[in-house]
């Protein structure tokens, strides 16, 4: 590297070093206090109001979208904002995260006593537990780091970093004991990419057209094309029956995978291509409902190590087989599932 900007790289590398030990110092605080705040968090029956001037501010407000987006009904009130008419927004079920470094930032200790004339519980976050901020506060959490990240030690850097830390130590806390699931971020989140694909059902993703239909008596010479062309990897076997519905006609009897038409290829040699596809066929395949979640597919796929599905549609006549309406896929599933091939 160029000696003119070696300089550079060990300056940034310096600060990770400083934010990433502010992080690591927080560990030993996750204590008592830091457990009554999360009890705290979790009884409120109103909203978390996060507060906080300036830099803490900013944080204290990515704090407060984190808790809403899991859960924990909260917005951010600037306490300049409060002075002027915001101080409505408090209720008498809220509780209130003020975050103050110095735990003496004039403008949020002028608002603290407006907050405790409403019997407003606060739970306070700054680097003195000594602070007014901490002597008002029903709990305190020590966010103190032992220098900023910036060569002056002056800018907010690494005590912001811990402060954002703590919080998302707080959201994460409250994930485990009021067991949020993925299903309840994709409600909040209906917007979003996962969301979508929590929300959404299978019969949304499906395959439906083209899909490689075989029948058991069909010569493995002529199943193994239409396995090819169909590209899912996949034979899916079914037998007619008469329905005024069409795509209710195909009854599911079998499946065949690539898997076992290598298989079958190096066990029966050449006569495989003679051989019908019933005697290589699987008779219970995996089956799922074109009403089901896109997220239960997933699971599915996952628990059982496959990579597709045959969507189904159960017959109203009891005892009756499912038709095949569709297939489902690993891909149409959530990013970052691990499925097997």
């Amino acid at each position: 590297m160029n000696n003119e900007y070696s300089h550079i790289v060990e300056r940034a590398a310096e600060c990770l070093e400083c934010e990433a030990a502010a992080i690591r110092a927080l560990v030993s605080r996750v204590d008592e206090n830091f457990l009554r705040a999360v009890e705290m968090l979790r009884a409120c029956k109103g909203k978390v109001v996060v507060t906080g001037v300036g830099k803490s501010g900013h944080i204290g407000s990515k704090i407060a979208a984190t808790l809403a987006s899991t859960g924990t009904p909260a917005f951010f009130l600037n306490p300049l904002d409060a002075y002027h008419g915001d101080l409505g927004m408090l209720g008498s079920d809220d509780l209130v995260l003020a975050i103050s470094y110095s735990g003496a930032t004039e403008e949020l200790l002028r608002f603290l006593p407006l907050i405790q004339s409403k019997q407003i519980p606060i739970i306070g976050m700054s680097g003195n537990d000594s602070s007014l901020l901490a002597k008002y506060s029903a709990v305190h959490l020590n966010i103190s780091v032992e220098r900023e990240a910036d060569p002056l030690n002056l800018i907010p850097t690494a005590s912001t970093t811990a402060t954002l830390a703590m919080g998302d130590a707080l959201a994460c806390a409250l994930i485990e004991v009021t067991h949020f699931q993925p299903t309840d971020f994709a409600m909040l989140h209906p917007g979003g990419d996962l969301g979508r694909k929590l929300l959404a059902k299978v019969e949304d993703v499906m395959f439906t057209e083209n899909l490689p239909f075989l029948t058991p008596e069909m010569p493995m010479s002529e199943a193994i094309e239409i396995v090819t062309k169909g590209t899912l990897g996949i034979g899916i076997v079914v037998e007619k029956r008469p329905t005024p519905d069409p795509s209710l006609a195909s009854i599911l009897v079998g499946i065949i995978t690539d898997g076992d038409i290598r298989r079958a290829m190096q066990r029966l040699g050449k006569a495989f291509f003679d051989t019908k596809v019933e005697e290589i066929m699987s008779r219970n395949p995996k089956t799922i409902s074109k009403d089901a979640k896109i997220v239960e597919a997933g699971e599915m796929m996952n628990h059982h190590s496959i990579h597709t599905l045959i969507v189904v549609e159960p017959s109203e006549v009891s005892n009756q087989p499912s038709a095949v309406v569709g297939v489902v896929d690993s891909f149409s599933c959530l990013p970052g599932t691990r499925f097997y091939h």
